[in-house]
């Protein structure tokens, strides 16, 4: 409202004139050849860097001073591409190329409008990116995207059986397989050790994959401890400021915390396998706080064989829903890991582990995390341990930090001599 009114009050003082493209075209001579970028404004250029990058960008701008960064100077020295927050945030780029893809497979069959209408409701891009806001950070919103992708999907592959294809879908270089029913669609990646990324179940919309890594922002670093956080100048929107809204670089500044939030080692999703020493305590692996003996999660595993099943009787009464498909993968050498990845035609995940126990200590655990993203059940055999803990992350808002939990951690141990073991992973 503020800015209508200072709008019309210069345009009544005769300092502006309000024009159409057409009228200045037609009123206006050419200012000559101009190719204008494909870029942001400048803060969120900056919040698009890493976090190692943004702070080189600050000290050059502390180097050159306000004063040079402020005539003229500003629009020389940028960030990155808004673009590079798909490779900051992979949950952000899963999302987009999803998107992507079902726009194709949506104009392969004809463009039904309900499944091109969910496609564009899920194109709302707050969720893509994030500055000082919650963007990516508020879970509702990466819930609502999920859904329209899980409704335009669902009316897309009505009818259809169990499939998989070979597809690099996140275009990170890396193909997955995509295995999909009339039921459910899940992404699996043997270049993050046979990882789940998506596990998509149409009835309810769903993704149970759809979780946040705990990363370091560059703002947690420019904190100080939360119990200095006293006086007004901590509290821009409080008693004894300004009347005016805060800026994005008044937030900035008042942003405060107690310690340096946990920070994951690697992007989280489903079916992550590692190694653990046996003094690894539950406090310090919540944290983030250790180092694996071994972990696949970053480790590339071969495709052993895919079956299929069952056999078909070419019956009429064959039933399509007991269709499954299952992926064997694996590495070699001395504490080799075989993992056969299964699916149901109903979406539900079994995971069966072979693992050679000689190639670590007797003492150590072998151990499956599940970043859950909705409630799920998750069974395992034989008995193990396991532990919980709510994913929690830390991120700027207008009010400061927020903590927001973006789902559980659920990881299942077997002493690595066991040998073997079985998760299954089903919606509830």
């Amino acid at each position: 409202d503020d800015f209508i009114r200072a709008i019309k009050r210069m345009e009544e003082d005769g300092e502006v004139r309000l024009a159409t493209f057409g009228q200045a075209l037609a009123e206006l001579p050419s200012g000559g050849l101009a190719y204008l970028p494909s870029s942001s404004y400048r803060e969120m250029e900056e919040w698009a860097l890493p976090p190692e990058a943004f702070h080189r960008l600050e000290d050059l701008k502390e180097e050159l001073g306000e004063e040079r960064f402020s005539q003229g100077n500003s629009p020389l020295i940028r960030g990155s591409h808004w673009r590079n927050f798909l490779v900051k945030y992979s949950e952000s780029n899963r999302m987009h190329k999803k998107a992507l893809a079902l726009s194709k497979l949506c104009r392969d069959r004809g463009n039904p409008p309900k499944a091109r209408r969910a496609i564009g409701a899920a194109q709302c891009n707050d969720v893509y990116w994030h500055g000082v806001f919650g963007g990516l950070y508020l879970r509702h919103i990466r819930d609502t995207v999920w859904e329209k992708l899980s409704e335009a999907e669902g009316r897309l592959r009505t009818g259809e059986g169990l499939a998989w294809q070979r597809i690099d879908l996140d275009l990170d270089g890396h193909e997955e397989f995509w295995i999909h029913s009339a039921d459910f669609s899940a992404l699996v990646s043997p270049a993050r050790g046979g990882a789940v990324e998506e596990l998509t179940i149409f009835r309810g919309g769903v993704n149970l994959a759809n979780t946040l890594t705990r990363r370091r922002e560059a703002y947690h670093e420019h904190s100080v401890p939360r119990e200095d956080r006293v006086g007004d100048e901590h509290h821009p929107t409080g008693e004894g400021t300004s009347s005016r809204a805060p800026s994005i670089h008044d937030l900035e500044g008042a942003l405060r915390f107690t310690e340096l939030p946990p920070a994951d080692a690697v992007d989280r999703a489903l079916f992550q396998e590692k190694i653990l020493r046996d003094d690894v305590e539950f406090e310090a692996y919540q944290r983030g706080d250790y180092q694996p003996v071994h972990s696949w999660a970053t480790q590339n595993l071969n495709l052993l064989s895919v079956d299929e099943g069952p056999e078909a009787s070419g019956g009429e009464d064959e039933d399509p829903r007991s269709r499954w498909v299952e992926f064997c993968l694996g590495d070699s050498g001395v504490g080799s890991l075989e993992k056969r990845i299964r699916f149901g035609f109903d979406g539900a995940v079994e995971v069966l582990y072979n693992w050679d126990p000689r190639g670590f200590a007797a003492d150590s655990f072998f151990t499956t995390e599940l970043s859950l993203g909705a409630e799920a059940d998750v069974m395992a055999v034989p008995d193990s341990d396991s532990w919980r803990f709510p994913i929690s992350t830390f991120s700027k808002s207008e009010r400061g930090f927020d903590e927001t939990v973006q789902g559980e951690s659920v990881t299942i141990r077997w002493p690595a001599g066991t040998g073997w073991g079985r998760v299954r992973l089903a919606r509830k």
